[in-house]
């Protein structure tokens, strides 16, 4: 397949709200590295050492290790939930795995009384993943909208991503922990200086985001599916209100957050994992098709790889770029050998 690569650059303008920008079309003609194909709904991507971990939204995690791909099963105590967007999701290894074989993970599961996600602990036990405690659960489930993102902050905590899981109200009421961004330690207690006491909650208001990053300095961004379009890049501080459903977009209101970018309401990214650097934010794209390049001094944005279909998360590693399609979910068109893992190196992107 001859993939062409298509930069479009955005300006926006300085003041908050962002507006929704218009296209200036660039080319660029990037080499990329295909790391591995034939994977199933690839969700979250991590690295240990040269060795990547990834997780399927089918139940799976893949290893990848000088250009073998291993798929490793993953054994969980709650009925497995295929519904629309569920499934395994975040999956994040703890940062001791090289010692303790231990990691985290996000999963949709069945119940009597309805669906739900958690948050668990697994261990690697002879290339299979064993579900060996229980950080969190009862996150609110419904037929999409999961949330699903798990990362490790530099503070040495575990955060999550949750979505409403289609009640929207759920996402301004700080006792629920739908729509919401989470922030816990890693035997599921809370942290004592969470914003809201006894509570996991660590900024609220989200309709479903899908991406957290961190700046060296400590700010932390999020990415986020708005209502059709309106997606956002969300800078996020403790305790504020990111407003869904009350505003999104361009839209603002009191002591409420407005969006650092906004796709506006004529367009849609459907923004997935996101990372940082150099002063720049790439965020997977599933609708857009993409990886997005924000440039946090500038204010623009552009697509610096195009071409490959539905895009679900991003890493960043030593200059390098690593990127999955999605393209197998059920919304994509798959080519032959997708969905894949991708490197390019971010020097050479013009």
């Amino acid at each position: 397949m001859l993939v062409i690569f298509v930069g479009f650059v955005f300006i926006l303008s300085a003041c908050s709200p962002k507006q929704p920008p218009k296209a200036v079309e660039t080319f660029s003609g990037n080499h990329l590295e295909v790391i591995a194909s034939n994977l199933q709904i690839p969700w979250s991507i991590d690295k240990s050492g040269n060795t990547f971990y990834l997780s399927e939204r089918a139940g799976n995690v893949v290893k990848i290790e000088n250009g073998r791909v291993e798929r490793q099963s993953v054994n969980l105590e709650k009925p497995f939930s295929k519904a629309s967007e569920a499934g395994l999701l975040g999956f994040v290894l703890a940062p001791d795995f090289q010692e303790s074989n231990k990691a985290f993970a996000y999963y949709t599961y069945n119940h009597s009384d309805g669906q739900y996600n958690r948050i668990v602990q697994l261990r690697l036990e002879n290339d299979k993943w064993i579900e060996e405690e229980v950080l969190l659960d009862q996150i609110p489930s419904g037929a999409v909208h999961h949330g699903g993102r798990l990362k490790i902050g530099p503070d040495g905590k575990l955060y999550a991503t949750t979505g409403d899981a289609l009640q929207s109200d759920s996402a301004q009421d700080v006792n629920s922990l739908g729509g919401k961004i989470l922030r816990l330690h890693f035997d599921g207690s809370i942290p004592s200086d969470n914003p809201f006491p006894n509570s996991y909650v660590y900024s609220f208001g989200h309709r479903n985001p899908q991406g957290l990053t961190w700046a060296p300095d400590g700010t932390m961004y999020a990415s986020e599916h708005g209502n059709s379009a309106n997606d956002e890049i969300n800078r996020i501080e403790p305790g504020k209100n990111y407003g869904w459903p009350e505003i999104e977009g361009t839209r603002e209101k009191e002591n409420m957050v407005a969006p650092l970018f906004t796709s506006g309401s004529d367009n849609t990214w459907a923004p997935s994992g996101i990372a940082y650097f150099d002063n720049k934010l790439y965020v997977a794209a599933l609708r857009g098709s993409a990886v997005l390049e924000f440039n946090l001094n500038t204010g623009a944005y552009r697509k610096i790889v195009n071409g490959l279909g539905r895009i679900r998360d991003v890493l960043i590693e030593e200059n390098n770029l690593y990127f999955i399609t999605n393209n197998t979910d059920g919304r994509g068109n798959p080519e032959r050998n997708d969905d894949k893992l991708y490197r390019i190196s971010l020097s050479a992107i013009d």
